[in-house]
Order: C-alpha cells, then sequence, then structure tokens
C-alpha cells in the first residue's frame, strides 16, 4: 500500500504520521524521508516509538491529530494509515481533515488509507472507538477542506491522495496537439 500511495505523490522531505500506533508504516516511511513526526495520542504507544526510533530521524509528539499544535504549512506530506476509523467521531474526523490541509505546505500531499467497514471489524473494535470512514463521501469531505486533485481508490480497504493547492504553481496547461 504505501508504495502505491508513494507512486501517486511525492513524500517530500518532511513529513507527518497521524496515529503511528506500533509503527508499522513508521518503519518504511523513516526510511524514505529526511525527517517524520510521527503524533501518536496513545501516551504508551507514544513511548514505544520513541524508544524504538532513538536517534533516528523520527520524533513522536504525543498529540491530537484533530487538534495540532504544528505551525501551519509545515510539512511537505501528511500520512494516515489506518487510523481514522478510530477517531470517535464524524466531526472529529473533519476536523483532522482541517487540521492537515492547515499543517501542509501549499502543494503538499495527504495521503492515506483506511480499512473499510465490516461486521467482523465493528466486534473487533467492541468497546473502542470505531467509526469507518464512507468511501462515498470522502471526496466531498476533502473538497470541503480545500483539497484538490484527488485519488481515491476503493478496493479490499480504502486509499486516497489529496493535494493542497499552490497558488504559485502555474496553471494546468493541456498539452498542445502537434
Amino acid at each position: 500500500m504505501l508504495p502505491y500511495l508513494s507512486n501517486l505523490a511525492p513524500l517530500g522531505e518532511y513529513v507527518l504520521e497521524l496515529g503511528p500506533g506500533p509503527g508499522a508504516a513508521t518503519q518504511w516511511l523513516h526510511q524514505r524521508v529526511r525527517q517524520l513526526v510521527a503524533l501518536e495520542s496513545d501516551e504508551v504507544a507514544a513511548r514505544a516509538l520513541s524508544e524504538r526510533y532513538a536517534g533516528t530521524n523520527v520524533d513522536v509528539v504525543v498529540g491530537d491529530a484533530s487538534h495540532m499544535e504544528f505551525a501551519s504549512d509545515s510539512f511537505d506530506s501528511v500520512a494516515s494509515f489506518t487510523m481514522l476509523h478510530h477517531v470517535a467521531t464524524f466531526w472529529d474526523q473533519q476536523l483532522l481533515l482541517q487540521e492537515a490541509f492547515r499543517v501542509l505546505k501549499p502543494g503538499g500531499t495527504f495521503l492515506g488509507s483506511d480499512s473499510l467497514s465490516s461486521n467482523g471489524l465493528h466486534h473487533f473494535h467492541e468497546g473502542d472507538d470505531y467509526n469507518p470512514v464512507d468511501p462515498a463521501s470522502l471526496l466531498v469531505r476533502l473538497q470541503a477542506v480545500g483539497f484538490t486533485k484527488l485519488t481515491i481508490v476503493v478496493e479490499h480497504d480504502l486509499k486516497f491522495v489529496a493535494h493542497k493547492p499552490d497558488p504559485a504553481a502555474p496553471p494546468w496547461q493541456p498539452d498542445e496537439e502537434e
């Protein structure tokens, strides 16, 4: 999944990973970027990640992805892998999307994946936050916060790539026919 998504858009040098949990994607990401910030809300998971990546290009920060303390326009890309369904409410998910947009540099990319809703996952997450993202609404939700050039793929999971517009970029021009 990660190579597939990174082929759709460059990661850049400075990447923010939201909700890395045990760090499955962190391992792949940190080898391909200059600096990776992993924002994790669970203090125990964050501590384990900090220990695992001590002395590397990974900074682990404890925080809430729907209310980030990073400056606007800070990251080349923001990544979210199999964590959106752990965000308790639709509105908190929407705040997370807004925050991802805010902290991206102009021209930056928001990429990620999530599980599709299923009865099995519902039971697996019993007693846990389980709020699956509706793939049919994700396009509109990303556009509502300002993302453009969207790619959404629904197969056995949900994958997406969204871009923050860059006002300084030249406007798109179609290829001239010869």
